[in-house]
């Protein structure tokens, strides 16, 4: 959840420090030293990408750096940083009262990009995107998205998409149809029906290109003649499910549009599947939760809808499915209105004038191929338990096989204090073990809390 305060402490933080926005200092190739950045870090269209593969998805102070000082100056400011951290703060301006605090949130910030910065060439991303005959948008471009500035600091820094580039004209009438992966057939029927019925009305439909709901809402739309929109969790490069590619594909072949906000290349950790539910709610007039269960990420989907003021719509099903206690517990709540056809999703979305609004300051098993997929995804119980350092740290770690610290924090996109402590919890749990200074998962082996398993 965005902390309201981070934006304006930390902008003053940083004005005091490196001066106002329009008086930026040369460009970050002069402030690293001999070898200097490899690209031009002057060009905001490269500094946006350069910051969508520094900063995690959903960076809020990452985010209010380069509102305040634009792309390239945030950039050449984060590396003078990471060379002299006392320089860079010294001569601060600011009151006390929240000076401190801000100032120390900035730095953590640093020490969070600074593993990624040797390695940072937004080049090959791009070369990789033309490749495909993809499109980079950043804030500006008439084609991107205005909805998405109601995310304030936790607007997307650039959105690599492959397919219809033109994601304003394309999300202008757009209802995002969200649910859980492993649904029902029950759910499967109304995401479809409901994706061809508001298709027929004129409406876009976004998903997030998951098994189960999301993949019915995209074949739905298709069906009814409609463009549809896929936010991934991960590169474009890489159509993850995998059992989704022949779908993702068509959509990326003129059927509508495939975007993520982090670069080809990007593995689809947890963390950014649930940061990835904030575009799908920004972008969209409504959204509507088809069928999830307690813990469904789709969920989080919904929570980023109402706290953006857009209308939340959610579909009842049978009150003895696990798989809609999710939705049960949106209309008890008073969160979300009852929809039960096309008609009714068109309604809640329909008087939506298309501004921004302003931001304020498991379910039943899936057979075959889905199943196992979704397996390999799922993150142990011990891990969840752990926090949320543990977790990012789990999700970074590679399934198969051992990695060196230094690429483990720039995979995992955190600080090393804050690594050292997540792998410190795993280590202590038996969940990750060092061998000649690379690090692996281990899983506790059944029967057996001393005993250990690797996980490859």
């Amino acid at each position: 959840m965005r902390e309201p305060a981070v934006e304006p402490v930390v902008g003053a933080v940083v004005g005091a420090v490196v001066g106002p926005a329009a008086e930026p200092r040369p460009t970050a190739t002069r402030s690293l030293g001999a070898g200097g950045l490899p690209f031009a870090a002057d060009d905001p269209v490269l500094a946006r990408a350069a910051w969508s593969r520094l900063a995690e998805p959903a960076d809020a102070v990452a985010g209010a750096l380069v509102t305040h000082l634009g792309a390239p100056a945030a950039l050449e400011w984060v590396v003078d940083a990471v060379r002299d951290p006392a320089r860079a703060l010294r001569g601060s301006a600011v009151e006390p009262l929240g000076s401190e605090v801000a100032a120390d949130r900035l730095m953590e910030g640093v020490a969070r990009w600074a593993p990624r910065l040797e390695r940072l060439d937004p080049r090959r991303e791009l070369r990789v995107l033309e490749r495909l005959g993809g499109t980079l948008l950043v804030p500006g471009d008439a084609r991107w998205p205005a909805r998405l500035a109601a995310l304030g600091p936790e607007e997307p820094f650039a959105l690599w998409v492959r397919g219809d580039a033109d994601l304003a004209a394309l999300t202008e009438r757009s209802v995002a149809l969200v649910g859980a992966r492993a649904s029902s057939a029950y759910g499967d029927h109304v995401a479809a029906d409901l994706a061809a019925g508001v298709a027929d009305r004129g409406f876009a439909v976004v998903s997030g290109g998951a098994y189960g709901i999301d993949a019915a809402a995209h074949r739905g739309a298709v069906a009814g003649g409609a463009a549809t929109l896929a936010v991934l969790a991960g590169g474009v490069d890489r159509f993850y499910p995998p059992g989704n590619q022949d779908l993702l594909r068509r959509l990326a072949d003129g059927a509508g549009a495939v975007v993520s906000e982090v670069p080809p290349g990007s593995a689809p950790f947890k963390q950014r599947f649930l940061a990835r539910n904030r575009i799908i709610a920004a972008v969209s007039c409504a959204t509507v939760v088809v069928e999830a269960a307690w813990r469904s990420g789709a969920l989080s989907t919904a929570r980023h809808a109402t706290r953006l003021l857009r209308p939340l719509g959610a579909v009842p099903g049978p009150v003895t499915s696990g798989t809609s206690t999710g939705c049960h517990a949106l209309l008890r709540d008073g969160a979300a209105v009852c929809v039960t056809d096309a008609a009714e999703v068109a309604e809640l979305a329909g008087p939506y004038d298309g501004e921004a609004a302003p931001a304020p300051h498991d379910g039943a098993p899936v057979p075959g191929r889905a199943a196992r997929a979704l397996s390999r995804r799922r993150m142990p119980a011990e891990v969840e338990a752990l926090g949320e350092r543990a977790r990012q740290v789990w999700d970074a770690l590679p399934a198969r096989g051992a990695t060196a610290l230094d690429a483990l924090a720039r995979v995992a996109g955190l600080a090393p204090g804050e690594l050292l402590a997540g792998l410190g919890a795993l280590e202590l749990h038996g969940l990750a073990a060092q061998e000649a200074g690379r690090w692996r998962r281990v899983r506790r082996a059944d029967g057996g809390a001393g005993r250990t398993t690797s996980n490859g």
